[in-house]
């Protein structure tokens, strides 16, 4: 073999060899999923959430290592790298989760190269990993309807089964059962004309909660169909059984971790989950099953395809200017760009390597339902004509350090991108009084979920929180989170004069890591009515005696669960009605 082809063989199969290795640790971290549901190693979940997301970029650096060693000089060849790329290409084609492979490919010649914007010469750029009939390939539970619900349900808890065995399986059949029809009868088209269940073949753990995901079928309508399990300790029982695409979107929501679950196909089971979820972005899917990489590829295809379908502008994102970052949109897109400033305004204290700190904690720790998804993008390229002016102005500005531009383009080497939701300060401005009063006692509820997940959001006002489109508050400003169990609250001392009152400052002596919940009550920027009301509800958050309760549970590993559900009435259909597949 001629010493050239040799070169191209061996680094195209050292590749597709490194990308083998991180598909199999990642397949074994997320296999022990099941044991730590089964044995309720909570602690063990949150390791191997923090472990499996580095596994991706250890792999690649490990290889780019490995390649510049063995290429010396040629390393940067582009001509090689062509070679390389058609040679691996050739080789995966077809394969299972091709799209996977070509994207680990992708990353590490990205690196290799520092590449910026795309560069087709050592890249796959390729139609998205879903398109075709993955999903024929995907392996399902499949069963057919024949008058019985509880007969179905019965099989399906036998075939889905644990060391642990199930509480009471006939009473989560009842129950089962007793929710399908209730919720059938009020909303789904012919009721009652079941023709089949399916259930996607691997189990979706989460925190400390296990999904059996599957869809109903109807002649003229296909339904979504989640069991949320519980393991109590004495046993196995259903928690919960959600039935509307309202409820299954929040299930798999860019808010919350990453998902463990092994289904044969990862590409089907995102085909899968977009037939039940179908206003779900394909990328989203991706990144909540933990295939991060994939999900980061597809939301760059599906912009790019976007911005070329439009001659819209960049322009600042709605609500108030940021002190750490710049944040801006495409207005008929639902994403936010956001970069860090040169130099951050007073009172802000932090640093640059704080913020993106804070930023890498966030996509490592368990987000509780109340924290948005950050990706992270490097050396992104942007049109420069697409930039309104005010904007482009204070990216010159005050974005030096990352903002480059070259010829006709803008280039960013560190910009975070993520799901963007109406400000809270903004959107009880805009809404009926019942929505504003929802929406305040929901920001108190989501500090407490935070708060329960061990993380303190530092900034309180209401223009760091979000409402999604289901209404949700969320929690999206990072540069000063911090862990409950890292913070010290405290009291307010008593003033011991006049003077002390009018000082402008503390008049006494306050820690790194001190915080008085007392003045949280000038974060409440808000009327005095929704004011008022939110004191009565969520009043013991301005009390130190809340959090130190709350650190005291983080401390034991006593704090309770939060749940991404809670059904105390059936909601409101918002299925699609369309043919079943």
């Amino acid at each position: 073999m001629p010493q050239s082809k040799k070169i191209v063989t061996e680094s195209a199969q050292l590749i597709y060899d490194g990308f083998v290795r991180y598909n199999d640790n990642f397949k074994r971290v997320t296999a022990r999923a099941r044991k730590r549901f089964e044995t309720r190693d909570w602690k063990g979940v949150q390791e191997d959430l923090i472990g499996r997301v580095e596994l991706y970029e250890k792999s690649v650096r490990r290889i780019v290592i490995t390649l510049q060693k063995n290429l010396g000089p040629r390393a940067t060849d582009h001509r090689l790298w062509n070679d390389i790329r058609w040679y691996f290409g050739q080789r995966v084609q077809n394969i299972p989760d091709a799209g996977f492979t070509k994207t680990f490919f992708n990353s590490v010649t990205r690196r290799i190269f520092g590449t910026v914007g795309i560069d087709p010469e050592v890249e796959f750029v390729s139609p998205a990993p879903e398109e075709g009939s993955a999903i024929d390939a995907l392996r399902l539970r499949h069963y057919p309807y024949w008058g019985s619900l509880q007969e179905i349900f019965a099989g399906v808890l036998a075939d889905f089964s644990f060391q642990v065995p199930y509480l009471s399986s006939d009473q989560d059949c009842e129950r089962i059962d007793r929710e399908i029809n209730q919720y059938a009868r009020m909303y789904l088209q012919d009721y009652g004309d079941f023709l089949r269940f399916e259930f996607i073949d691997s189990v979706f753990y989460q925190s400390a909660r296990a999904y059996l995901v599957g869809r109903i079928l109807q002649q003229h309508q296909i339904s979504p169909i989640v069991i949320a399990l519980e393991n109590t300790g004495r046993g196995v029982r259903v928690d919960a059984v959600l039935l509307s695409e309202e409820e299954v979107s929040i299930v798999f929501s860019y808010t919350r971790s990453y998902y463990f679950a092994d289904p044969n196909s990862v590409v089907g089971a995102v085909q899968f989950l977009h037939s039940i979820l179908p206003r779900k972005p394909i990328d989203e899917l991706y990144t909540v099953m933990g295939r991060l990489r994939q999900g980061k590829t597809e939301r760059y295809r599906v912009f790019t395809n976007h911005l070329n379908s439009t001659a819209e502008k960049f322009v600042h994102a709605d609500g108030d200017k940021g002190l750490v970052m710049l944040v801006f949109n495409l207005p008929s897109y639902d994403l936010v760009f956001k970069i860090i400033r040169d130099r951050f305004g007073p009172p802000k204290t932090i640093r640059r390597e704080d913020v993106i700190g804070k930023y890498r904690m966030i996509s490592k720790h368990d987000r509780g339902g109340r924290l948005i998804d950050t990706q992270e993008f490097r050396n992104l390229e942007l049109p420069l004509n697409r930039f309104g002016e005010e904007l482009l102005d204070e990216l010159q500005r005050e974005a030096t350090l990352t903002t480059h531009i070259q010829g006709d383009q803008i280039r960013f080497d560190q910009i975070y991108i993520e799901r963007r939701v109406r400000p809270l300060n903004l959107y009880i401005n805009e809404v009926n009084r019942n929505e504003a009063q929802a929406a305040i006692l929901d920001y108190g509820q989501a500090i407490r979920d935070l708060a329960l997940n061990n993380i303190f959001p530092g900034d309180l006002l209401l223009k760091n929180f979000g409402v999604t489109r289901h209404r949700r508050i969320v929690f999206y400003d990072y540069d000063e989170v911090c862990m409950i169990t890292d913070c010290e609250f405290r009291d307010l001392p008593e003033p011991g004069n006049d003077e002390d009152v009018m000082r402008p400052d503390a008049w006494f002596y306050v820690g790194e890591h001190d915080i008085f919940p007392e003045e949280f009550l000038k974060f409440l920027s808000m009327d005095a009515d929704l004011r008022e009301l939110f004191l009565q509800v969520h009043g013991d958050l301005l009390t130190a005696q809340y959090w130190r309760g709350i650190k005291a549970m983080q401390l034991a590993g006593e704090a309770p669960l939060v749940v991404p559900y809670a059904r105390p009435e059936l909601p409101a259909a918002s299925s699609k009605k369309r043919g079943a597949a």
